[in-house]
């Protein structure tokens, strides 16, 4: 498979065709771990994987300040993707969201200081601030392009309707949301949304956050620190779990009969779905992203794909994604 992939088209952006999600390195899925992190993410630029995605309020902030750790004196092998918009505060509280032309700029600049660089290749806004029109947000957002202080724009988890009225404003380069075999409700309508406007997907949880690898029980949830843990991801509690497993199961099967891993193909599914999407599965550790790289190598045919689609039928997945959706834009 070709190693790079480009997002966007008014406001190209070429970046590998696989990302690495940087956050668990920091927070939410067990215990961080700096030095497992720094490790994985120069393995990750031996093996081609050079879009890192970050966020301000991972960690909060630590994340940033590990992945500019990791990529000082090596900033031009990478494209730097983070992220604002989710405000927290110095202990990890959560303050809400913010769109507001003055924290877009305030953000930036910490982002900056943090990442130890002089430019971020691509920034999105975590989440859309529904006290702010898109208009404002997006307009801050251009501002910093015009400063040289980012290069390409992007949106997260936007409705049809936001990605349409900020793409008026500045062209979107990217579109991050969640995408993978067990989370399909974009094709309904954001999908040939961004396509029409030729705007990128860069899939977040391609892995349905590590279920499709087949290596998540009950048991391994329990360990302290893990998010998925809690009521908050209803997919991974009691029967939904369960249910959700036997899914898997099947994902296994044919992985198996391929000779790859359950993760293998589910994240081959992904690159499958078109040239204009590159997946950032997340892992703090090099085993896993060695297995992860490997992916690009995997290749479906249509019988494959078909195979994978009944295995996981878009509505067979027991539980939302979040057991809050009020910060997902579902209505503008």
């Amino acid at each position: 498979m070709t190693q790079t992939r480009t997002l966007g088209t008014a406001s190209p952006l070429t970046v590998s065709s696989l990302g690495l999600g940087c956050m668990g390195m920091s927070e939410f899925y067990g215990t961080p771990d700096e030095a497992a992190g720094l490790a994985t993410i120069h393995r990750a630029l031996e093996l081609g994987i050079t879009l890192l995605d970050t966020a301000d309020m991972y960690g909060p902030f630590t994340n940033e300040l590990l992945v500019g750790r990791a990529i000082a004196g090596r900033r031009d092998e990478v494209q730097l993707a983070t992220k604002f918009g989710n405000v927290r505060g110095p202990n990890g509280e959560r303050l809400g969201i913010s769109g507001t032309p003055e924290y877009v700029r305030q953000a930036c600049d910490a982002s900056l200081q943090r990442l130890g660089v002089d430019h971020i290749d691509l920034y999105y806004q975590h989440r859309v601030d529904p006290n702010v029109p898109i208009e404002d947000t997006v307009g801050a957002m251009a501002e910093l392009v015009q400063a040289g202080k980012v290069r390409h724009l992007g949106l997260s988890e936007a409705s049809a309707a936001t990605i349409r009225r900020a793409h008026a404003v500045h062209p979107i380069t990217a579109l991050q949301t969640e995408y993978s075999l067990f989370t399909r409700d974009l094709e309904d309508e954001i999908l040939p949304t961004i396509r029409e406007l030729g705007i990128g997907l860069v899939p977040y949880s391609p892995l349905g956050r590590g279920i499709l690898t087949g290596q998540i029980t009950a048991e391994t949830l329990a360990k302290e620190g893990d998010s998925r843990n809690s009521r908050y991801f209803p997919r991974f509690q009691g029967e939904a779990l369960e249910a959700n497993l036997r899914l898997v199961d099947k994902v296994r099967e044919i992985a198996a009969a391929k000779g790859v891993t359950a993760g293998q193909i589910a994240l081959a599914w992904v690159l499958a779905q078109g040239d204009d999407v590159v997946p950032i599965p997340g892992t703090k550790r090099v085993e896993y992203l060695e297995e992860n790289a490997a992916a690009r190598d995997v290749q479906l045919s249509r019988e494959d794909l078909e195979a994978l689609e009944r295995a996981v039928p878009r509505d067979a997945v027991v539980g939302s994604r979040y057991g809050d959706m009020s910060s997902i834009d579902t209505t503008r």
